[in-house]
This record gives C-alpha cells, sequence and structure tokens, in this order.
C-alpha cells in the first residue's frame, strides 16, 4: 500500500508513523507535513483545502489510501473530491463533515438520533443570546457555532466574558454546563459498521490545575483506569451507533472517524461535541496503544468492509503525550524560534519516549518553531506513573525559548491508579498471611 495523508500537525505526525511501521505500507507521504513527519514520509507542497489539486496529487503517487487529517479540508470537501478521482479515501463527505463543521447541525442529529448531550440554545441576535445566558446560568457554555481549531468554546462564570464571545462569534450555541470528568471516545466507521478505539482523555486549558483558556489541547492519556469498564459498549449504544445510523437514514452517510467528546455526568454519558477526524492530543496516546496496523483498517472504512475487520488488538502499556506549545500561546504564537534536543530525545529515550511535531519547520539544518503548539512529546509505559515520568524526562531534554508545557498531565490519575495497587497489593500480603 502507499498511503498519502494530508496536514502537517502532530496528529498527521503520529499517523504517518503508524503507517512507516505498518508492514503492509510500501510508502508513506505527507502534504504539506512538517519537519518531522519529514523523517518518515516524502513530503509535497500542496495546498490541503483545495481538493482537486489533493486528488491530482494521490493519482500522481498512485496512492492505495488517502487519509484527510484535519477538519477544514474535510468540511471543505477534498474527501469527496479524491473519491470522485476514484481513490480511496478516509475521511468524511463535505455534508457528513457538518456534524463538527456545525455545532447547531449536530445538536439536530442527536436530536433526531436520540442521542444524550446538553441542553442548548441557537442563537444569532443579542437578545437570543442574553436570553440563553440568563436560561442556564453559570457556569456559562458558549460555542462558536463553525471551525474554530478547538478555541471557539468558552466556559466561564464570568457573564461579560461569556457574552462577549457569544457576539463575537456570530452564530453561537449555548447550552447547560455538563459536570463530571471528560472523555474522548474514537470510532472508525464505513458509514454502516462502527468499531470503537480505545478511550482516552485530554486537557484543554493552558495552565497546570486546568486554569487558563482553552486551548486545542496540551496533553492526553490511556488507558482511563477510572472509568468503567462498560463505557465503550454503552456510548456505541447510546450515542456513535445512533449517529452513524441517523446521518445513513439522511441520505449523508458518514464513513471516516467520527470522534465522541463526552462527559461523565451525575446523570450519565453525555456528549459535549462530535469531531469529524481524529483528535488531537489523543490520537498520539491511542495510535501509541494501537497493536494492529492502522492502514488496512482504515482501507476497509474507506472501501466499506469494515464489517470483514477481525478486533483490534491493543498493548497493555499505558501512553502519556506532553505538548510543548509556543511562548503566549493559545494567543498569537512566537514563531521562528530553534528547537534543541530532539536528538538527545531520539539517542536516550527510544523506544519508549518519541517526539512528534506539530508546529515545526526546516530552517537550512536547524528545526524552528512554526505554530502554537510545537511538539507532543509522547511515551509509553508499563502504567500511567511509568508513562508520564518517560514522558517528561524526555520534555525536559526539549530547548526552545519562551516555551511552554503543563506539568500536570495524567499526574492525580497515575497516582490514584499507583494508590489502589498498593492497597490491593496490602490486602492481599495480608490475606496470604491470615
Amino acid at each position: 500500500m502507499k498511503v498519502l495523508v494530508i496536514g502537517g500537525g502532530a496528529r498527521e505526525h503520529a499517523l504517518c508513523r503508524s503507517f512507516s511501521l505498518d508492514p503492509d505500507v510500501t510508502a508513506v507521504h505527507c502534504a504539506p507535513g512538517n519537519a518531522g513527519i519529514g523523517e518518515v514520509a516524502e513530503l509535497h507542497p500542496v495546498d490541503a483545502l483545495d481538493g482537486e489539486a489533493v486528488a491530482r496529487l494521490a493519482g500522481e503517487l498512485e496512492a492505495s489510501l488517502v487519509v484527510v487529517g484535519p477538519e477544514a479540508p474535510l468540511v471543505a470537501g477534498v474527501a469527496d473530491a479524491v473519491r470522485a478521482a476514484g481513490v480511496p479515501c478516509f475521511g468524511p463527505s463535505g455534508e457528513a463533515a457538518r456534524l463538527e463543521g456545525s455545532k447547531a447541525f449536530a445538536k439536530d442529529v442527536m436530536a433526531a438520533a436520540g442521542v444524550p448531550t446538553a441542553r442548548s440554545y441557537v442563537c444569532t441576535t443579542p437578545e437570543e443570546i442574553d436570553e440563553a445566558l440568563d436560561a442556564f446560568g453559570a457556569p456559562y457554555v458558549v460555542k462558536d457555532d463553525g471551525l474554530a481549531a478547538g478555541k471557539g468554546v468558552v466556559v466561564t462564570d464570568d457573564l461579560a466574558a461569556a457574552r462577549e464571545h457569544a457576539l463575537a462569534c456570530g452564530r453561537v450555541v449555548i447550552e447547560e454546563f455538563l459536570d463530571g470528568p471528560e472523555v474522548s471516545l474514537f470510532a472508525i466507521t464505513d458509514g454502516v459498521t462502527v468499531l470503537p478505539l480505545t478511550p482516552a482523555q485530554d486537557f484543554k486549558r493552558a495552565l497546570d490545575g486546568d486554569a487558563g483558556p482553552n486551548t486545542g489541547g496540551m496533553g492526553a492519556y490511556s488507558p482511563l483506569p477510572w472509568a468503567d469498564p462498560k463505557l465503550v459498549d454503552e456510548v456505541m449504544a447510546t450515542v456513535l451507533q445512533p449517529t452513524v445510523d441517523e446521518l445513513r437514514r439522511r441520505g449523508t452517510p458518514f464513513a471516516g472517524l467520527l470522534y465522541a467528546g463526552l462527559a461523565i455526568t451525575s446523570r450519565g454519558v453525555r456528549v459535549i461535541e462530535f469531531n469529524a477526524r481524529f483528535g488531537d492530543p489523543e490520537t498520539q496516546v491511542v495510535l501509541a496503544r494501537l497493536r494492529t496496523p492502522l492502514a488496512g483498517v482504515l482501507l476497509h472504512a474507506a472501501n466499506g468492509t469494515l464489517d470483514d475487520q477481525p478486533p483490534l488488538l491493543w498493548r497493555e502499556d499505558a501512553a502519556v503525550t506532553v505538548v510543548v506549545a509556543s511562548h503566549n500561546y493559545p494567543g498569537t504564537p512566537r514563531t521562528g524560534d530553534p528547537i534543541e534536543g530532539l536528538a538527545e530525545v531520539a539517542e536516550l529515550d527510544a523506544p519508549h519516549a518519541y517526539v512528534l511535531h506539530a508546529g515545526t519547520r526546516r530552517d537550512g539544518d536547524a528545526v524552528v518553531s512554526a505554530g502554537g503548539r510545537v511538539l507532543s512529546v509522547t511515551a509509553i509505559g508499563r502504567d500511567l506513573r511509568q508513562a508520564r515520568e518517560r514522558a517528561y524526562e524526555a520534555v525536559g531534554r526539549i530547548r526552545l525559548d519562551g516555551s511552554q508545557h503543563r506539568t500536570d498531565i495524567a499526574r492525580t490519575v497515575a497516582e490514584a491508579a499507583e494508590a489502589t495497587a498498593e492497597r490491593v497489593a496490602g490486602a492481599a500480603a495480608e490475606a496470604v498471611q491470615a
């Protein structure tokens, strides 16, 4: 197989890395890619939003499979153009990708499918905004209806800040606040069959302790030792399959990666949002744990034969990823700063820890920052404690002037899991003595 990945972030680097390790893949291409992706794939300059250009490139490369990574090309219909050219493509149609492209559309689909989610209002005028904010009260949850690179959501107790964000959005969804921990669950689907992946949890806020503004994600971990073992089955039955069935009923089948952002509330599982592609940074930890070669699974989904796919195999290992971001992120980031320490990580931490590039580019022989989120430092270990230790040890080798990262990714859950293991071991020892 020859695989072409569209995009240039850490998610695409994680995908390309997985394809480069896949025995069925003979060539990995990426457009446009980044400095790190260039080490595992051949890079090609292309406008990722230009469906005709992407389809033309896929034809020139004789690609067996095209994987569209980011949401904007999907909403723009790039996957449609690739399929129209006769090339298998993993990614939903532009119409189906509205599930992410419009939160109002997603709410309508969920209502029709009976999917549990937050009560909400779609607002377009200042009067509607004020009525909705007053109806729900604090904490206020205000979501830009369109794509906003993971930064279009404001959750605040400050009414003025909530109103300001809502007015700046134009069309906005205002909804009730959902309590409880959040979970990201990906599912691969061909529009009929749904194949869930392992759950992960990401950290949206910029600062330790979940303080600061929302970002595209500052880190993630998997598995979730605190989650109900039946969680995936429940979400499959109440969220994923009903959503796929409803979109097919509407004549807009969703074939690609369906991402459910969930809140585990006191009233049960509720959908916070849907995305139409692999999430970033959760993809980094999910793929780190996947043993089944990825390309064949995605090709089955692209060809409508996912029912032929055997059950997925997963590592017992835990995975943690920590995002290293530029100065001032998630505001306007400073770029062009040299990144040092990458060779040290490759030499001293591999294969247990490695660096996935997000916003980077080459400047001569140097690698420099080129975006807000610059790197995702990812590690595996026998448990979350070891995985996060390895990740942060590798982060400590990275030198990027003015960079920032959270120091508490997976810390609380790792400490809780370790304490639980110690209690179980102690109880077992006492039983043996008795």
